[in-house]
């Protein structure tokens, strides 16, 4: 086992540590839901910054597995258990509204590990994929948060409860198994997109929660755009 951790690579370090964050944000979500946004979109700052290290440094044969056991963590349960969390502390222990939450938030886990999977295993080499990213769903769900939190100081915007974030999950689990082809970001675009994503962590409520509202407008853009008007030169 140690021979085989010396030949891990700085990526796959990263990797762990976007893992760890998913823990960390699993776990604030039941504290601080806004803390827990937060370490989400760290780890997706972390997510974009392996990739960039592997490519720079290289990585081992175990990088691939490692990346898509991080992201269950960090954009697949974090996540669900953000939405759990928010409907926990609002919706008390209401029966149906608490566990269609529940049912919800168990869809949204399995279509990421499902769309991992697939990733893993067909679309890894590729600059396309089919599915709404885990690392795109879960940004958007925590920008989402982040925005109407420090704008209003209720939990979504005039919606009864988090009615909003459970609803926004369910779509989410079901756009990242649908055939539709995502290309992946040219690293300009990425760069600018982490920019973004560590700003609204950094200051969630600078200039009228700016950030997060810039991340949310942007991760919308591609969402419904990018599969039509965005493209990437090989």
């Amino acid at each position: 086992m140690q021979a085989r951790l010396g030949r891990l690579s700085i990526a796959d370090a990263v990797t762990t540590a976007n893992a760890s964050l998913g823990f960390a944000a699993a776990a604030a979500a039941f504290v601080s839901p806004s803390l827990s946004a937060r370490l989400i979109l760290l780890g997706a700052i972390a997510d974009g910054l392996d990739g960039v290290l592997a490519r720079r440094y290289g990585s081992s044969e175990a990088g691939p597995m490692l990346d898509s056991l991080a992201d269950v963590a960090t954009f697949a349960v974090a996540p669900a258990l953000l939405t759990f969390a928010l409907a926990r502390g609002l919706w008390g222990f209401d029966p149906v509204r608490i566990g269609t939450t529940l049912l919800v938030g168990a869809v949204f886990v399995g279509a990421g590990v499902l769309r991992l999977g697939m990733y893993a295993a067909h679309d890894a080499d590729d600059y396309t994929t089919e599915g709404v990213q885990t690392t795109l769903a879960a940004t958007l769900l925590a920008a989402l948060l982040l925005a109407e939190a420090t704008t209003t100081g209720s939990v979504l915007w005039g919606v009864p409860g988090p009615a909003l974030a459970v609803a926004a999950t369910g779509v989410l689990a079901v756009a990242m198994v649908v055939p539709v082809t995502y290309p992946d970001l040219l690293a300009g675009d990425a760069l600018v997109l982490g920019g973004v994503q560590a700003l609204a962590v950094l200051f969630p409520r600078a200039l009228g929660s700016a950030f997060p509202l810039a991340l949310l407008i942007c991760a919308l853009a591609y969402l419904f755009l990018s599969p039509q008007f965005y493209w990437r030169a090989d």
